[in-house]
């Protein structure tokens, strides 16, 4: 099965999608707690956007378990 195209998305669109700030997505990737970012240029950082994703639904599928 030929493996999907990854997409970049940055920071901005990170926050947007989980609703948190720059520096608390730091902080988690720091902690080893969210998907680290991919260097793409000298100055500029970007995050692979399946990985964002599967991260948030890593999120919702624990808060479903939690509630059940």
């Amino acid at each position: 099965m030929p493996q999907a195209a990854k997409s970049f998305i940055r920071i901005p669109e990170v926050q947007r999608r989980t609703g948190y700030s720059k520096a608390w997505i730091y902080k988690l990737i720091d902690a080893g707690k969210f998907p680290k970012q991919v260097k793409v240029g000298i100055r500029s950082i970007a995050f692979v956007e399946s990985e964002i994703d599967e991260w948030i639904n890593q999120r919702i599928a624990a808060s479903r378990q939690e509630a059940a």
